[in-house]
């Protein structure tokens, strides 16, 4: 299993089974996992309603802490 900052988000989720699948498609990043939409989700295998919706959630959280430190 790969143990880096995606995997450690995606455990804080309670997402942990998806982290190999977001490696794989070049989610390595926290700043490249912003960018994530629907179709990214359907290549990673996120199929689960409530999943996807969990993931969407934390990508605008993401963003929003972005805008807070940006000022």
């Amino acid at each position: 299993m790969c143990t880096n900052i995606v995997y450690e988000w995606l455990k804080t989720l309670q997402l942990p089974q998806y982290a190999e699948s977001f490696v794989d498609n070049g989610y390595d990043d926290l700043e490249v996992c912003k960018q994530i939409g629907d179709p990214d989700l359907d290549a990673i295998g996120v199929a689960v309603p409530h999943h996807r919706r969990r993931i969407h959630e934390a990508v605008r959280r993401l963003k929003e802490a972005d805008e807070t430190a940006a000022g």
